[in-house]
């Protein structure tokens, strides 16, 4: 049996203190909104704001009856994300803020009902065959015929009936799952060799290849790149965290770079998104959608300046899709850098802290769980942030917590609630007195 965190101690009062004062900058952002952008404090900022702050306490109390021992940054990061993406859609498009604010309801209650119903993150290490094939079905699922629907170029929406929804946000999820549970199996016949910069046997190659194979199948047939990269990456970073070989790492970058080269040269859509990047801002293309999304966001970045214009007093909403692939420029522009700043060092906090609580399981499984779901929360943030501020080319992919989309909110407070879990350990009920 493996020791789970079992030393830490119940820090209620700061966990409670950190979502209080969370909740009140994020719905005290959204009567700023309200008050640069119209003069008055939004009508609806008692409902919306009763609305959010119940359902994070809510959340709360749930996590201080089942899970006593978390960490207590990580809900209170989360509500702060949430709250100030929910203001800012707001700001952008009010009607996708009610969206926005229904889905944030139905992602606690996601994040509730996992804290219910994994009362022990060991528990999933016994289904990882079956785990990993209905991630994988749900990463390919795009691509079958009559109810894939291709949005922006990118084949990533299943439409069954009136519901309309991205799979893979949840699939990625089920993978990480399998792949914790199986590299913690195969752990030591990766780590055999004669050294740590020594060549993996050919056999001992098959997982890295068949990742490799899956994250060029997301890229082929669904054109994206981002989730391609995602997939990949989470891949890379928890067989290197397995096997203790750098070369792993090595290897998967080698991957990685011939698969993007192999992508340019036969999609159209990745060549598009290369030639958005290198050229934003020349002046024969700016006026173009893929190139002015670029230079707008841009613009809104140089306009925010040191401290911003205010929430509710730029022009975002100049900016083509900034309610999804560019809320991050929209921040910059009405907070300015002193914001955006603060925004990266909040990731920066639910990142590390979540890094944490895989050092601090003793068990491959736990560790390896922990860190392949902060992989992703740290690679989606800095693909969309490197996208916004070119330094990469830009993909498809939301800013965890604060992006306009219901699957991705309701996957990323999923996988929170398992950081949660796995930070507390399992859920050991009081005996009856």
């Amino acid at each position: 049996m493996s020791r789970v965190t079992a030393e830490r101690p119940i820090r209620t009062s700061s966990g409670f203190s950190l979502l209080v004062l969370a909740l009140v900058a994020g719905v005290g952002a959204y009567a700023l909104v309200g008050l640069g952008k119209r003069g008055q404090v939004p009508p609806s900022i008692g409902l919306y704001g009763t609305v959010i702050t119940l359902g994070f306490i809510g959340a709360w109390l749930v996590v201080r009856r089942v899970a006593r021992r978390a960490d207590p940054l990580l809900l209170p990061a989360a509500a702060l994300l949430s709250s100030l993406g929910f203001a800012v859609i707001w700001r952008l498009q009010p009607d996708l803020a009610v969206e926005q604010v229904t889905w944030l309801g139905v992602g606690l209650v996601a994040f509730v009902a996992t804290l219910m119903l994994v009362r022990d993150d060991r528990l999933l290490d016994a289904y990882t065959y079956t785990i990993g094939l209905v991630g994988l079905v749900l990463l390919l699922l795009p691509i079958v015929p009559g109810i894939g629907r291709v949005i922006n170029g990118a084949r990533l929406w299943v439409a069954i009936g009136p519901l309309s929804f991205q799979p893979s946000e949840f699939g990625k999820v089920l993978v990480v799952v399998f792949l914790a549970s199986y590299l913690a199996d195969k752990r030591e016949m990766l780590a055999a060799g004669s050294g740590r910069f020594a060549l993996p046997r050919a056999k001992d190659l098959g997982p890295l290849l068949i990742a490799w194979a899956t994250s060029l199948a997301v890229l082929f047939l669904e054109k994206d790149l981002g989730a391609s990269l995602l997939y990949f990456a989470v891949f890379v970073v928890m067989l290197w965290l397995a096997s203790g070989r750098p070369l792993y790492l090595l290897m998967g970058v080698v991957l990685f770079v011939a698969g993007a080269v192999a992508g340019y040269l036969i999609l159209t859509h990745v060549q598009l998104r290369v030639d958005y990047w290198l050229h934003a801002l020349d002046p024969t293309k700016v006026y173009q959608l893929g190139y002015g999304q670029l230079a707008q966001g841009q613009f809104a970045l140089a306009s925010g300046g040191m401290v911003g214009t205010g929430l509710g007093q730029g022009s975002p909403t100049l900016i083509p899709y900034a309610a999804t692939d560019f809320i991050f420029a929209a921040i910059g522009e009405e907070l300015g850098l002193l914001g955006t700043a603060a925004l990266l060092l909040v990731y920066l906090s639910l990142i590390g802290r979540s890094l944490r609580v895989g050092i601090e399981r003793t068990d491959a499984f736990g560790t390896l769980l922990a860190t392949g779901l902060t992989t992703i929360l740290a690679v989606q943030t800095f693909v969309i942030v490197g996208g916004v501020t070119r330094l990469i080319p830009l993909t498809g992919i939301t800013l965890p917590f604060v992006s306009y989309g219901g699957s991705s909110l309701v996957a990323n407070f999923v996988i929170l609630a398992l950081l949660i879990r796995v930070s507390a350990g399992p859920w050991a009920r009081r005996a009856k007195a």
